[in-house]
């Protein structure tokens, strides 16, 4: 990865600024996912944010998207004005903890001052943090539906 020389190699003690900007997508189609400095901090704020999603679920997270810059955003199909694109969320997994479900209901049970948490179709956690959090959980498994509010099961049940 490209990286400016005064970026900050680690953000937190477990997350580093390429696991956070690392994308097949943006790799295969040639853009470069490199935040401005002025998203550095933002950056650090969700790093600090997934060591205590990491150290609450006892496992080593798999993150799958990070920062997205514009154009890398558009080209994953991401939303307009997406917390992906200021730096201040990220998708995950933690098989080894269990499945996503499980862990929006952990995160959710627990103390970590989130913004937002979502379990995406079923896969995987979007989490976010914010100066303003809301401990907003939701859930979505078919985009024509949208978004529901709290943590709901492959079924139909409501589980939170």
């Amino acid at each position: 990865m490209v990286r400016p020389p005064l970026y900050p190699k680690r953000l937190s003690r477990h997350v580093t600024l390429a696991g956070l900007t690392r994308s097949e997508i943006a790799r295969r189609h040639g853009i470069v996912n490199i935040p401005p400095p002025e998203l550095i901090g933002n950056l650090r704020m969700l790093a600090r944010g997934l060591d205590q999603v990491r150290r609450l679920l006892g496992h080593r997270l798999r993150i799958t998207s990070g920062y997205r810059c514009a154009e890398l955003n558009a080209a994953v199909g991401g939303a307009h004005g997406s917390q992906h694109t200021v730096g201040l969320a990220a998708d995950f997994e933690c098989p080894a903890y269990g499945t996503p479900l499980d862990i929006v209901a952990a995160i959710h049970r627990s103390s970590i001052v989130f913004d937002q948490c979502i379990l995406e179709f079923g896969r995987w956690v979007h989490i976010s943090f914010s100066a303003a959090p809301r401990r907003r959980v939701l859930t979505i498994y078919d985009s024509g539906e949208g978004y529901l509010d709290g943590l709901w099961d492959g079924h139909g049940l409501r589980v939170l």
